[in-house]
């Protein structure tokens, strides 16, 4: 039985989309993130960072969600959601993984928070600077799904695509949606 602590919309949702995929048995605990919940000292023992998803496995708790993702994806291989290990698609799953993890998802962060990095006076000038970064990674990964589609490493569908559609969808509001694209 896994254990899930998740907020709605948060990048727990695409961890809970592939429990739910994987059939597994899990439970789930919502945190409230506006009250703050995630900084309460149960939670923070068990993830330190404050900020959701955690997934206990088998007593432990592990976060992040590309990591959560690449997991759960390895642990249950009859689903065919990760490459082998010798499948010549693995280098390019594991990429397409880190991409969306480092290069993609910390862009939202600073779309949604621009005052963080630069303080509330500074806050349009940093959405200015990440917008044509969040666009250069839609056209990036459209060209991907164009030569290779219709999911990013060809024909099967993987855990990356599941990761890849909740990135589209936190961009539902922003100026130039994932969806504008005509292969994402």
């Amino acid at each position: 039985m896994y254990t899930l602590y998740y907020a709605p919309g948060a990048a727990s949702l695409v961890v809970h989309w592939l429990l739910i995929e994987l059939d597994l048995p899990y439970e789930l605990r919502v945190l409230d993130l506006k009250a703050g919940e995630q900084n309460h000292a149960d939670y923070l023992a068990l993830n330190p960072s404050g900020v959701v998803p955690t997934l206990v496995v088998d007593g432990r708790p592990m976060t992040e969600a590309a990591a959560l993702l690449l997991t759960l994806a390895e642990q249950h291989p009859g689903t065919g959601l990760a490459p082998p290990p010798g499948d010549p698609r693995r280098a390019a799953y594991h990429q397409w993984m880190l991409h969306l993890a480092n290069a993609v998802q910390p862009l939202f962060r600073l779309w949604w928070y621009p005052h963080e990095p630069a303080g509330a006076a500074l806050s349009d000038t940093v959405q200015a600077h990440v917008r044509p970064r969040l666009e250069a990674a839609w056209e990036r990964l459209d060209a991907q799904l164009a030569a290779h589609g219709p999911y990013l490493l060809g024909d099967r569908v993987s855990a990356v695509d599941f990761y890849l559609t909740m990135l589209m969808r936190w961009s539902r509001a922003m100026p130039q949606p994932a969806t504008t694209w005509p292969h994402l």
